[in-house]
């Protein structure tokens, strides 16, 4: 029989097993412990709505239950992302009430541009914050926790947080859309290898600034969309048996190749960073062809609109909007079951599509070139 001695030391070392598990599964570590994020609307968690506040409902619907400035009807792939690595949702640089910077700082926003526009910086469609201001103002916020940190400010990543922190690149899409209707294919080919060099050039100068992880995510098959199948013209031989563009989507696989080109030069040229080029162009046609396999019920249809027939997009009448057309009331409405959708409002993805080009980040290590783990930096969190 066991003594009564023999009885306290077994609990003794069960306690202190039991403890260290609890201890394992409750603190949950990761290498990046904060995430700065550059892109255009498909990243943009509420900068371009916090600098020209008019977004109404019905974005934000199925996560927020409340417009957020995302240009989704709840979480794009950066929420998503952060929420994988363990990190609180990034706060918009621009949004000055409630951001909490400690873990990062998204310097995207909608109708973001690589390149400085040629255009009027307010004509409908174009925004102020290129990737060269996104730059200045991470510039900025840098020297500000330098200056600030020392004072006690509580808002703010430590000083040596840059060299912890996962750099992310999702912009590029504007520039590629921006003039296709006018140009063609043909004409916009002409100044990606710009937009090309712009990107890796913010990536230098990033890596100059202590970063040395960064992930950048190419271009998605813009053939597909809902919004672009109704404005670029094509002829009917152009779409292919999954209803997309192929001439379209075909110069998103040259942008793409050039990108992924220019990244493998900026890797040799900075020999100790991770430069890496996420295929998440794969993940979405993957789920723009085949829906129904990933539990999705259309593929080319947005979910908010107001155009009916095979795309419900009317480039008259933006999703939440409503006109007065010829005498007519019309109104683009959201949809009641928006997880049956890839496409939301007919440029950009719904929550559900986010999720799951997010898991294959966070999961997938075969759309990194060259191959690359997360698992092998975090202890990676389930997304809900």
């Amino acid at each position: 029989m066991m003594s009564c001695w023999g009885s306290v030391v077994m609990w003794f070392h069960l306690t202190i097993v039991i403890a260290t598990y609890n201890n394992l599964v409750e603190s949950k570590s990761c290498a990046f412990e904060a995430i700065f994020n550059f892109g255009d609307s498909n990243t943009d968690t509420g900068g371009f709505y916090a600098a020209f506040p008019s977004q109404g409902s019905p974005y934000g619907m199925t996560h927020f239950k409340k417009p957020t400035g995302r240009a989704t009807d709840g979480r794009v792939i950066i929420d998503f992302l952060a929420q994988g690595l363990g990190l609180p949702f990034v706060s918009p640089y621009l949004q000055s009430i409630g951001s909490d910077f400690r873990h990062g700082a998204n310097f995207a926003t909608s109708a973001s541009t690589v390149l400085m526009p040629q255009t009027s910086l307010f004509v409908s469609g174009v925004s102020p914050f290129y990737l060269e201001i996104q730059l200045r103002q991470f510039k900025q916020f840098k020297a500000k926790v330098d200056e600030l940190q020392s004072k006690g400010n509580t808002n703010l990543p430590p000083s040596d947080i840059f060299g912890k922190s996962l750099y992310t690149f999702n912009i590029g899409q504007n520039d590629f859309t921006g003039n296709l209707a006018s140009k063609g294919t043909g004409g916009v080919k002409e100044y990606l290898p710009q937009v090309v060099s712009q990107i890796t050039s913010t990536i230098k100068e990033i890596y100059g600034l202590g970063g040395r992880t960064f992930l950048v995510l190419n271009l998605a098959p813009i053939g597909c969309y809902p919004a672009f199948l109704v404005e670029l013209p094509h002829e009917s031989s152009d779409i292919d048996e999954f209803g997309c563009m192929k001439s379209y989507n075909n110069a998103v696989v040259d942008y793409n190749k050039m990108l992924k080109d220019a990244l493998a030069q900026t890797r040799k040229d900075l020999s100790d960073a991770n430069v890496i080029y996420v295929d998440t162009h794969a993940v979405l046609l993957e789920l723009f062809q085949h829906p129904t396999s990933h539990g999705f019920k259309y593929g080319n249809k947005a979910c908010c609109g107001n155009g009916g027939g095979a795309y419900n997009f009317n480039q008259q009448v933006f999703c939440g909007n409503t006109k007065q057309i010829n005498g007519q009331t019309l109104s683009a409405t959201a949809c009641e079951d928006p997880y049956s959708y890839v496409s939301w409002d007919g440029i950009h993805a719904t929550e559900a599509a986010n999720k799951l080009t997010a898991n294959a980040i966070l999961n997938d290590d075969s759309i990194f070139d060259p191959s690359f783990s997360l698992h092998k930096f975090c202890d990676i969190q389930p997304i809900g």
